[in-house]
């Protein structure tokens, strides 16, 4: 039995507990919950810093508190896939790409009423995220290509008489005409193999690397994106202007028998042939090889003298080769679930994931956003940004961009990338590629 004052009190005391308790409650149920699909990576890393500081910051006045769900870098795309097919609500906001915006366009919404400011942004992304006039995702990190090289072996090159007359006689035996050494910005395709071949001891038993470059042969839908580089630095592409497929043309072709040559001739490593992303880096790490193509975001571990102790400091970039240079970019995004119970605190999320500030917590955060003002404000974080701002917009350019967008990837990489080791004629690679594109297209 409780009687006297500390009665009153315990009752006072629980009146007030329960009051504030169904405050809470109250509270609580004026709060959205907005689910978010990302990888794992660090990609997810940077966004979960930018979730946080917007949980504890703007979303309360928001009343939206964002969750992340993270799901694995092999089958994120594939799940979602899944949840789209079913119509499902079970999150509000996914996780795309330009290459797959397309695939899942049947089950997004437009963004084009979150008042989001197209200028902020490289021109390639918002066209990239562009459906039929429609915006169907906002813009995260891009991804383009650089050409790293050893600046050491370039600058000796450059200055020895001696080595510039071996380069001319291997350049003329490769390509059939003498040509003299360029500087690595100043590359086309040709001046690209002609290099490979001085750097590599198969060609030149003086030289200082095994390979001249390394290729990312291996049955990837990424690799694809590397041989672009040249077809496109050839004037190529992968469609002719009526929209059709266009992959029996003659810059394709070369482009195949650059590929082709490089691998026969020991110009890189035979594994190579199973190689991609990681294996280019540990070549270069190792010092086996003098260059190569190699996506932008490998430039942070190629230049740390932790992670790579024998030539951070001998690690340049340059344009993608090529007569225009030309680097594939692509760029990972959120879209809007069209299913989504929660769309307008989907949306206010967005949009205030779109404002430089929030970008600029991305970037400092370790992501590589899409806004080339941000980029070049943080070069103290990443060097790299400045260069990956200006490749993006002067050499930049995306890939056609249809429902079958990753699926093409896909299927071209299985066609050509035979041709590329040697396994396949290069016409009939290139025959079949055209064929499964053309089908794609018209699907």
């Amino acid at each position: 039995m409780v009687n006297g004052k500390f009665g009153k009190r315990l009752l006072r005391s629980g009146a007030a507990a329960a009051m504030f308790s169904i405050a809470m409650q109250a509270h609580a149920q004026d709060v959205t919950n907005v689910r978010m699909v990302l990888w794992p990576g660090p990609e997810g890393d940077a966004m979960q810093k930018v979730v946080d500081t917007y949980n504890k910051g703007q979303g309360t006045e928001d009343g939206i508190n964002v969750e992340m769900v993270l799901l694995s870098r092999d089958d994120t795309f594939a799940k979602e896939a899944t949840e789209i097919a079913t119509g499902s609500s079970n999150v509000d906001i996914y996780f795309t790409a330009t290459y797959n915006v397309g695939f899942f366009a049947r089950g997004l919404q437009s963004i084009d009423d979150i008042g989001l400011d197209t200028s902020l942004y490289f021109p390639t992304a918002i066209d990239g995220l562009t459906i039929d006039g429609a915006l169907y995702g906002l813009p995260l990190d891009v991804s383009n290509h650089f050409l790293y090289y050893r600046s050491d072996l370039m600058e000796e090159l450059l200055g020895s008489e001696e080595q510039i007359a071996e380069f001319r006689d291997i350049s003329e035996k490769v390509l059939g005409e003498a040509r003299d050494p360029k500087a690595p910005e100043e590359w086309d395709t040709d001046d690209y193999l002609a290099a490979a071949a001085y750097f590599s001891r198969a060609e030149n038993e003086d030289s200082p690397t095994r390979y001249g470059t390394v290729l990312q042969a291996k049955t990837s839908p990424f690799n694809i994106t590397l041989w672009d580089d040249l077809l496109w630095g050839l004037g190529g592409s992968w469609t002719a202007e009526d929209g059709s497929a266009n992959l029996h043309s003659p810059e394709a072709e070369r482009s195949m028998e650059i590929f082709r040559t490089i691998y026969e001739e020991r110009y890189t490593s035979p594994d190579s042939a199973q190689w991609e992303y990681g294996e280019t880096n540990a070549a270069l790490q190792a010092g086996s090889a003098a260059f190569a193509l190699q996506w932008s975001a490998a430039y942070a571990e190629l230049t740390d003298p932790e992670r790579s102790p024998e030539v951070y400091d001998k690690i340049a970039v340059a344009p993608m080769p090529g007569d225009p240079h030309s680097t594939h970019v692509h760029t990972l995004a959120i879209s809007l679930n069209k299913e989504s119970q929660n769309k307008e605190a989907a949306k206010t999320w967005m949009a205030y994931l779109a404002t430089p500030e929030a970008m600029d917590a991305y970037a400092k955060a370790g992501g590589i956003p899409s806004q080339p003002a941000v980029l070049k404000d943080n070069t103290d974080i990443n060097p790299a940004f400045d260069a990956i701002a200006a490749h993006v917009q002067q050499y930049g350019y995306s890939i056609p961009i249809f429902p079958g967008t990753f699926e093409a990837m896909t299927a071209l990489t299985e066609e050509l990338s035979g041709g590329w080791v040697g396994v396949t004629d290069i016409d009939a690679a290139l025959e079949q590629a055209n064929s499964r594109l053309e089908a794609l297209l018209e699907r």
